[in-house]
């Protein structure tokens, strides 16, 4: 995991916020699944934001996408947000820019 990503947590009524800082490699990817997995299934929406991202590994980014269904399934409506989630975003997941 890139030694300067961290993820910061909030939550509101039935929402999970999850602000991404750092940079995104295939370990990173791999925790945030994992905070997905155990946390996601008991929000309804789930908030990734993108902005405090500053690099994005292509492995991160190909690791994330090609495993969210295993570790999300349908559980949870996932929004990415900022200037970054278009591009860590998988395949028909709403992005806010």
């Amino acid at each position: 995991m890139a030694g300067n990503f961290r993820v910061v947590v909030h939550r509101n009524s039935d929402s999970l916020h999850l602000r991404l800082e750092g940079d995104f490699d295939g370990g990173s990817a791999h925790q945030l699944l994992c905070m997905l997995g155990a946390s996601g299934g008991k929000a309804k929406r789930v908030f990734i934001h993108t902005n405090g991202l500053k690099e994005i590994h292509p492995f991160g980014k190909a690791v994330f996408q090609k495993n969210l269904a295993d570790f999300m399934g349908q559980r949870a409506n996932l929004v990415f947000t900022g200037d970054k989630g278009t591009e860590i975003a998988p395949r028909g997941h709403r992005v806010l820019a």
